[in-house]
């Protein structure tokens, strides 16, 4: 069979299993990537481990997303990550220096080797020729702790690119093209795979905005060839001694096949509310914005900045658009001001912040009440800017840059311009003095933690009989954004789990966290939609109805990485046998199952009995044996011990 290039990724890395769709296999993992708002608590489940250090052949932490330092919560934990770094063996990218995907593309990403970080858009990497998965913290502190990475074998989903970009069309439009047809929800399962004719004019930073983005499509990630375009850019980042071809076979096969003629894009744009609500830009041109936002892991590269510039030179953005400028990098900053770049933005009107998440996950850059808010970001689920009510549209940097110069939502291909002509510098600037290499050993350092910094709850086995109510009923594509919100209030608290219960679920149901005390001990349920748990791979989302109480989630279906999170702190994840039983329960109902210790052991179907309506519905739980071991102990960490020495 000729082989495609997700599959001889696998074959490469594959420790355990066999590479049949659906089964359990087990990778070995050659990189980690954390960031700070998942990394604290990565570092405390390492810790937890009592491996002296890392086990990888590289693991990063990155430092992005909590830089509004508005007291000593986010300082006292940069210090933490620093010390964690030195002690076990990491690298440390400082705050400031930028946004981990692209930075990790920059100066670690290596064609051919697996990458496993605890941040849903780990997947950029794919651009680079890589396996790059997004997971939860604590099967990343795994990986560093030399364990293999275990999940189901998806399908390989083929996608040829035929064609050319037409001007003002670049390649955020490619995936927004994909979430139009998709949504959020058409990736499960499956890894993406590019490959055609149409590579030839996309760039590795292009790539990196398309792989990027495959997190919101659901998928377990994101693979390119590593081909002449990911030499190039390697060339140019002075690591062309790092690139190994690794293209698919000729006529290699996939599981699944699409076609997308690029020349036949046009300017897209998700609508608020979701990344797969997606029109195009023309259908609802002439809306008034408030802001408008460059910048972002979801479009990171040099020219995502230097279009932008090109465009709005000797030009006023309106004088009621807010235009953020977010680096992605200290190195892209540093070459926006050697290409003299910056200067035109900054001159137009652009508002410059420093080189992170920023307003990407709600810290700081949130949009007025009511008001359009135009981005190049990832993801726009319900208050994730941190404005409650906000209307966050998300587009490309050429759409979001028109609308900025007109005060208004513009099809850039309506502008009274050319197409600005940009060409990436063969060679680039070069900065990693804010990357601190891992101590040769850890020389008797202690872990340096703040008030803030609380130990990880344990929890007890699971019971043999649960029994408790519904406190929460919920519909379709809930976001962990929902379950946990992100932003500057509720993000210094993540390594403060009984602090950060508080706002679990808060934005559906402000009283969420009071309905709960009663029921710490004895436990409650939580009944939800399709893919529920979609977005973000913060464990807090999990780990934190845990100490509340959750004991098993009722859904049609879940995502991926929550799945995993659910199953990890000792939450039992179980899919509706018939979906129409959904809407059978009400909240408030009491649930009730008996023998579920019995039935998840011997790998049987799960019966819950609704005590409140006099009604039993079955369920599938879709557990690996290794999973069911993990719930029946309460959680992951008290099942598994690595067990290679050092």
């Amino acid at each position: 069979m000729n082989t495609n290039v997700s599959r001889k990724l696998i074959a490469d890395h594959l420790m355990d299993g066999t590479m049949d769709v659906g089964s359990e296999i087990a990778l070995k993992i050659d990189q980690t990537l954390a960031q700070d708002a998942t990394g604290t608590l990565a570092m405390l489940e390492f810790e937890a481990m009592s491996v002296p250090r890392v086990r990888t052949e590289l693991s990063v932490q990155y430092v992005d997303h909590n830089l509004l330092q508005e007291d000593f919560k986010n300082p006292d934990d940069h210090l933490f990550l620093y010390s964690a770094c030195r002690k076990f063996g990491l690298w440390y990218s400082r705050p400031g220096n930028g946004v981990s995907h692209p930075v990790h593309m920059e100066r670690f990403g290596v064609p051919g080797k697996t990458l496993l970080g605890c941040d849903s858009h780990t997947c950029a990497a794919g651009a680079l020729g890589m396996l790059a998965i997004g997971t939860g913290g604590l099967e990343v502190a795994l990986a560093m702790a030399g364990e293999p990475f275990r999940l189901r074998m998806p399908k390989i989903w083929g996608v040829r690119l035929v064609g050319k970009l037409p001007d003002w069309v670049s390649a955020k439009d490619v995936i927004l093209e994909m979430l139009r047809r998709h949504g959020v929800s058409g990736g499960l399962g499956k890894i993406v795979e590019y490959h055609g004719p149409g590579l030839e004019q996309l760039t590795a930073m292009d790539r990196h905005v398309i792989a990027n983005m495959g997190a919101e499509l659901g998928a377990t990630t994101t693979v390119f060839p590593a081909d002449d375009a990911v030499r190039i850019f390697l060339k140019s980042q002075g690591r062309e001694h790092y690139f190994r071809e690794l293209i698919a076979d000729p006529e290699a096969q996939y599981d699944e096949e699409e076609e997308i003629d690029l020349s036949g894009l046009e300017p897209l744009i998700a609508m608020p509310g979701s990344p797969g609500n997606v029109v195009p830009v023309r259908e609802i041109a002439g809306r008034e914005i408030y802001q408008a936002y460059i910048g972002s892991s979801a479009n990171p590269g040099l020219r995502d900045f230097a279009i932008p510039a090109l465009m709005v030179e000797g030009r006023q953005v309106h004088p009621r658009v807010s235009f953020d400028v977010n680096p992605t990098s200290r190195q892209i900053l540093e070459n926006l001001i050697d290409l003299r770049l910056l200067a035109k933005l900054i001159r137009a009107g652009a508002r410059l912040h420093q080189a992170g998440c920023n307003g990407c996950i709600g810290m700081g850059q949130a949009p007025a009440t009511h008001r359009i808010s135009l981005r190049t970001v990832p993801r726009n689920f319900p208050g994730r800017s941190g404005t409650h009510d906000d209307l966050v549209y998300l587009c490309s940097p050429e759409t979001a840059t028109a609308s900025a110069l007109m005060g208004t939502i513009t099809d850039p291909r309506d502008l009274p311009m050319p197409y600005p002509i940009f060409k990436e510098p063969q060679a680039v600037l070069v900065n990693k003095d804010m990357l601190v290499g891992p101590n040769p050993q850890d020389a008797g350092i202690a872990l340096d933690t703040g008030p803030n910094i609380r130990p990880l709850p344990r929890f007890p086995a699971l019971e043999e009989t649960q029994e408790g109510p519904v406190l929460l009923k919920v519909g379709d594509n809930v976001s962990t954004d929902e379950i946990m919100p992100a932003g500057a209030k509720v993000l210094p608290f993540r390594s403060n789990i009984p602090a950060i219960s508080e706002f679990v679920f808060a934005q559906i149901d402000t009283g969420f966290y009071q309905r709960t005390l009663p029921y710490r001990e004895q436990g409650f349920f939580v009944v939800g939609g399709e893919n529920y748990g979609q977005g973000s791979s913060r464990e807090h989302a999990a780990l934190a109805p845990r100490y509340l109480g959750l004991r098993a989630v009722l859904a049609k279906s879940f995502a991926r990485i929550h799945h995993g999170n659910l199953v990890n702190f000792g939450i039992v994840p179980l899919v509706f046998l018939d979906p129409e039983n959904w809407g059978d329960i009400g909240q408030e109902d009491v649930l009730r199952i008996e023998s579920l210790r019995s039935a998840l052991a011997g790998g049987a179907s799960v019966v819950v009995e609704n005590v409140t309506r006099g009604r039993r519905y079955e369920m599938r739980h879709g557990l690996s044996r290794r999973q069911i071991d993990a719930v029946l102990a309460g959680g992951l960490i008290n099942s598994v011990k690595p067990g290679r020495p050092d």
